[in-house]
């Protein structure tokens, strides 16, 4: 059975999880809320940075086999364009989204409560846009594959 305070504590909104940050912090107070929050965007700059080395290998991988692979039939061609599509969708996402700088100093707030709140809520937006990132290139790379083993089964 799931553990109601975990699924609680899993939805909370920027203001209340603010106001935890600054609590659990103690005498490190609005200090050490920022070094856990600029550790928590750099989970999120590490991961972008993953994936866009798996994009621009699917990307590469495809310029060399990608014309053989198409040319062993229409259901290479379609998976493979698709494939493509979406990871070069997931690719430029990642680029102006997941990858796109805005400095914590840069928030504004009149108090430390505000101040949190309004770099969480665009932490969680960069969440957000992560996810679809990532769904974007797991779609791209299940057609990308598909290609791969219909060439594999049909391919000459």
């Amino acid at each position: 059975m799931a553990n109601p305070d975990l699924s609680q504590s899993l939805h909370l909104t920027p203001e209340t999880e603010a106001q935890q940050l600054l609590e659990s912090q103690g005498e490190h107070g609005l200090k050490g809320v920022i070094s856990v929050l600029m550790t928590q965007f750099n989970v999120l700059q590490t991961r972008a940075q993953m994936m866009l080395t798996i994009t621009t290998l699917t990307l590469t991988i495809t310029g060399f086999s990608g014309p053989k692979i198409a040319a062993s039939g229409m259901f290479s061609r379609v998976t493979m364009a698709a494939g493509l599509l979406s990871t070069l969708a997931s690719t430029l996402l990642i680029l102006g989204g997941s990858l796109r700088i805005r400095w914590v100093t840069q928030f504004k707030g009149d108090t430390p409560l505000e101040f949190v709140t309004r770099v969480l809520a665009y932490r969680n937006d960069k969440t957000r846009l992560f996810f679809v990132e990532i769904c974007l290139l797991i779609i791209g790379l299940a057609f990308y594959v598909s290609a791969v083993v219909a060439y594999f089964i049909l391919g000459e």
